[in-house]
């Protein structure tokens, strides 16, 4: 009868005889990214797979540190590491060393998922640059001090505007310490504000060269600075995300320093075109004026001022003879009308019937009396005359006098 084992003695035996395995120990395996998890330990787990198979993997925060990209779900790569048992599991793994896309470089694919989430959050949002000043009194520029990029940029610029200030901070521009360098840079410039404008300059050179250029934490730093930056980074064909992010993209260091200083004797030839053209337009104006003021002396008004006061005078004079005759008639007329009705309301007048003999009776609460029957026998009566009244006592209508 065989000898009977421990789940945990089976398992350790097909650990060993895996670890053992010299093709186990270093592979290269081609897959999909399945069920990706990014710990919060650091630590990647996720699957590999193809059309027929699965394989666990997992990639220690130690190794995952060192990737130019972001592993995402369903992407294809090509991951390297040692196969092994993980016993609490009882499962075969992958244990991944180092890992790039599979058909696309690592570092280019870095560029673009960064690139792609920088965008998302407005960094290259063009309503958020500064404008570059038109003649900046100190130019920063950071670059190493002993390649051909800033000697480069100092003939250009003594060559476009002689003594121009330029201020170097040293830097290195490839290499892991190279970003830390190039935010450092920025940040004292910005500290000191000793400059108007950032030149971050580099030569040309491939991808893994100009890496530091397309480190997250220049991005943002950059985006930050108060004082306009300038990315001016490898050939014109080359593409940073320093570049993306800056107020300006160079097409090269030399361009750079093109754009950022004028041409002082293209200047000085504008300002001269722009003399001659504000003498000329004074010429001009002062001709002008000169033909005007001799215009105005030959006037016959201006020769002989009073003759012109004296014809406003009988104008004037003229005018009054004028109102006065034209009041004259219009008083004239208001009164023959006013008169006119004046005799219509005397006409109507009740005291003008009065004065034909007629009289007006009241009662004594002074109330007219309009018929005889309103009337009682022993009313009191105030009858008005033309020229007076006098008190009466209603006796009684007159055919019952008899009379």
């Amino acid at each position: 009868m065989n000898r009977t084992v421990t789940v945990s003695e089976l398992t350790k035996y097909i650990k060993q005889l895996v670890d053992s395995d010299m093709l186990l120990s270093s592979v290269w395996v081609t897959g999909e990214i399945s069920n990706f998890k990014h710990h919060t330990s650091g630590h990647m787990y996720f699957s590999l797979k193809d059309e027929d198979a699965v394989i666990r993997s997992v990639m220690f925060r130690s190794q995952n540190s060192r990737l130019k990209f972001k592993p995402e779900e369903g992407m294809k790569v090509l991951a390297r590491g040692y196969v092994s048992i993980y016993p609490q599991g009882g499962a075969y793994q992958l244990y991944v060393d180092s890992m790039q896309p599979d058909g696309t470089g690592s570092l280019y694919m870095a560029f673009e998922q960064l690139k792609k989430s920088l965008e998302k959050k407005g960094l290259f949002d063009p309503s958020r640059k500064r404008p570059i000043p038109m003649l900046p009194k100190a130019v920063g520029v950071i670059t190493s001090p002993t390649g051909a990029v800033i000697r480069d940029i100092v003939h250009v610029l003594e060559r476009r505007y002689p003594n121009s200030r330029i201020i170097l901070y040293g830097s290195a521009v490839q290499g892991p310490e190279a970003p830390s360098q190039l935010i450092k840079g920025i940040r004292t410039f910005n500290e000191h504000n000793n400059v108007d404008v950032i030149i971050l300059a580099r030569g040309g050179g491939s991808l893994e060269d100009l890496w530091a250029f397309n480190d997250e934490k220049l991005a943002y730093e950059i985006a930050g600075s108060k004082i306009p930056v300038i990315s001016a980074v490898g050939h014109e064909t080359d593409f940073s995300i320093s570049d993306f992010v800056a107020d300006l993209r160079a097409a090269t260091p030399s361009a750079a320093a093109e754009i950022v200083m004028p041409d002082k004797r293209a200047m000085k030839q504008t300002l001269e075109n722009y003399k001659k053209r504000l003498s000329n337009g004074l010429v001009y104006d002062l001709r002008k004026e000169r033909e005007r003021i001799f215009r105005l002396q030959s006037m016959r008004s201006l020769k002989r001022p009073f003759e012109m006061i004296n014809q406003k005078r009988q104008q004037l004079d003229s005018t009054e003879r004028s109102l006065i005759f034209r009041i004259k008639t219009l008083s004239e007329r208001y009164r023959a009308s006013l008169n006119s009705m004046a005799g219509q309301l005397n006409a109507l007048s009740p005291l003008t019937v009065l004065s034909r003999g007629y009289a007006v009776v009241y009662s004594e609460k002074d109330t007219l009396i309009r018929r005889g029957k309103d009337l009682k026998q022993g009313d009191g009566l105030i009858v008005k005359m033309a020229d007076g009244k006098f008190r009466a006592i209603y006796d009684k209508p007159i055919d019952e006098l008899g009379g």
